[in-house]
């Protein structure tokens, strides 16, 4: 099978969805009407309404890669610039796995139970803080302590309710990468009896940088063995595989279909791993670049900017 992936990129105004192949995009509706008899289904400006069919619609994209891998490209690949994609899904809800590996936790000074005596600890971050590849992290004024979280991000495709760990993939439509922006000195609260805030130091707008696009599952044939990694301009800051995970894909999507029900275009943020700013005593400026790669999907790069009005 190709390699594939799908985008969201912007063009006059408005939105499309791209086949992306070997790193080159294709609008996703001209490539399905010069190549098939029938394209109905890829007639579409959004991502969302394909997760919503993503049972037959992934066959459908896997062909169409192949058949283009195969036959060669009779037609142009988009020429986007470098601010033309935009975030692959907006969805309503970011379900986020905290202090999922151990040695990022020990970073943090916490201490965790053993996972036999334990169960993911999740909570939310708001669709107002998603944006795409090379779209600016806004600083907010109300914080000097903004750090990253690379993680790896799953996309449900098919409703989950109380699914087993054995059948849990089966409801993933594709994989691609999120970055968990933090503010750690608006995380903690002191002023109440409840002293983490997640809404305060996770929520901000911005703070979700997500992307470059979505990789199907297919084409991801473990998500326990990617090579996770994040620089801050140029220099090496996080570096690791999810096999390191404390609760792995499969147990995140057991625990969560164990309370609700997951939809297609549900994005669950798997947990960072060691090496975010806080432990190291260093935080985003205005003027970063934070570049942040996962092999088999890509690279997610956002500079950094100051935003007062925040």
């Amino acid at each position: 099978m190709a390699w594939h992936a799908i985008a969201s990129y912007r063009k006059d105004g408005s939105t499309r969805v791209a086949l992306v192949l070997d790193r080159a995009l294709y609008d996703l509706e001209h490539a399905a009407r010069a190549l098939a008899a029938s394209a109905a289904w890829s007639s579409v400006d959004r991502i969302e309404p394909l997760l919503a069919e993503w049972d037959s619609v992934a066959p459908k994209l896997a062909a169409l890669a192949g058949q283009i891998d195969a036959e060669g490209r009779d037609f142009e690949a988009l020429a986007l610039g470098p601010h033309d994609l935009g975030p692959p899904i907006r969805t309503a809800r970011i379900y986020c796995a905290a202090a999922n590996y151990v040695a990022h936790a020990e970073e943090m000074g916490t201490t965790l139970s053993a996972k036999a005596n334990s169960r993911p600890y999740m909570f939310m971050k708001p669709d107002t803080s998603i944006i795409g590849h090379n779209e600016p992290v806004c600083l907010p004024k109300a914080s000097s302590q903004v750090d990253w979280e690379i993680e790896l991000a799953v996309v449900i495709g098919r409703s989950a309710r109380h699914v087993g760990v054995d059948d849990a993939l089966e409801h993933v439509a594709a994989y691609t990468i999120i970055n968990d922006i933090s503010a750690r000195d608006l995380n903690m609260r002191s002023d109440y009896p409840f002293k983490t805030d997640w809404l305060q130091g996770k929520g901000f707008d911005t703070f979700a940088p997500l992307g470059p696009w979505l990789v199907p599952a297919s084409c991801i044939e473990d998500p326990q063995t990617l090579h996770m990694s994040l620089s801050v301009n140029g220099v090496s800051m996080q570096d690791a595989m999810t096999s390191a995970m404390i609760f792995d894909v499969r147990e995140q999507i057991e625990y969560l279909s164990s309370i609700l029900t997951l939809n297609p275009g549900d994005v669950i943020a798997t947990g960072t791993p060691t090496g975010v700013g806080m432990a190291r005593g260093i935080y985003l400026k205005g003027g970063d670049l934070i570049e942040a790669s996962i092999d088999g999907i890509g690279k997610l790069c956002n500079p950094v900017v100051d935003a007062p009005q925040l």
